[in-house]
């Protein structure tokens, strides 16, 4: 249910799940980290970690000094730096890489250190595979309605450090900024200006996965609705959650919603997904990556 102007008016419908054996609906998550402690402090950060069936995020103020290492990390992963002063540095496989700030990372399988140069936000994605992270994270609600994860296929020239500058103009008919790895993909959304609209908004839903959405300006309202099944002692009332910057939502799979932008001044979220989504690559034009991350042939 988009508006025309909408580009994701443009989406195929999703076929309906089978309603042979229905399943329960998983709860969403509100993690407020302005209202929170950090699960990690040290010297030069403190970080905050919330997880879905799929990924954990680790959302990090940093200081020059910072430094985070990855030791046998299972799978590629994905870093976003907001701030456009900050810069880090990442070791791999004794290389090096500067990163500069207002981009997107994703760094390779292995051992790799991010060492922060110029402070400012480092905020950090992991598959669930990161089991020292994941134990980190606490209990959570399982959402039975999650596709397993599968990574995607390898980049084209095998896996290295690759960075790439938000600093892309607007386009008409593209949605937002979109980049994908093997593990994630990333909407990096421009920011709004002042409070969206309430005859533009855009209920949805995701039959197999769960939707990440950060935000780092501003406040949303995230507007959720869960549908009834037959059996009444699982339905759940409809939320309309306020939730400021820093915060992350977790919206279910199978569960309509839209996010409105409410402050005055900028509102500025980003949405993650895990693994990438095939709707949006489908979209001639849309990933601003496609031709170094392919498609699985499945897709």
């Amino acid at each position: 249910m988009y508006v025309a102007s909408d580009p994701r008016s443009q989406l195929a419908k999703a076929a309906p799940a089978s309603t042979n054996a229905p399943r329960p609906l998983g709860g969403s998550t509100y993690a407020r980290f302005y209202d929170t402690e950090p699960n990690q402090t040290g010297p030069q950060h403190r970080t905050w970690l919330t997880r879905g069936e799929n990924f954990i995020v680790a959302y990090c103020e940093t200081q020059a000094g910072a430094s985070f290492a990855r030791s046998g990390q299972p799978d590629e992963y994905m870093i976003l730096l907001p701030d456009p002063e900050s810069l880090v540095e990442i070791d791999l496989n004794g290389t090096t890489t500067a990163c500069s700030g207002h981009a997107v990372v994703f760094v390779p399988p292995g051992d790799s250190t991010v060492r922060v140069l110029v402070g400012g936000r480092v905020v950090q994605f992991f598959t669930s595979r990161a089991q020292d992270l994941a134990e980190q994270c606490g209990e959570y609600e399982v959402d039975p309605n999650v596709a397993p994860f599968e990574p995607w296929p390898e980049p084209v020239g095998g896996f290295r450090v690759r960075t790439y500058s938000m600093d892309v103009p607007q386009q008409e008919g593209r949605f937002g900024r979109l980049l994908r790895s093997t593990t994630f993909m990333v909407n990096y959304i421009y920011p709004r200006s002042g409070p969206r609209a309430r005859n533009t908004m855009s209920p949805h839903s995701h039959e197999d996965f769960q939707q990440i959405s950060l935000c780092l300006e501003g406040s949303y309202v995230h507007h959720l609705r869960w549908p009834w099944g037959n059996d009444a002692d699982q339905w759940r009332p409809d939320e309309h959650a306020e939730c400021g910057a820093p915060s992350v939502t977790i919206i279910p799979a199978r569960v309509l919603h839209t996010s409105e932008a409410s402050a005055p001044g900028t509102n500025f979220l980003i949405d993650v997904f895990c693994p990438p989504r095939v709707d949006f690559s489908r979209q001639p034009g849309w990933v601003l990556n496609a031709d170094e991350y392919p498609e699985p042939a499945s897709a």
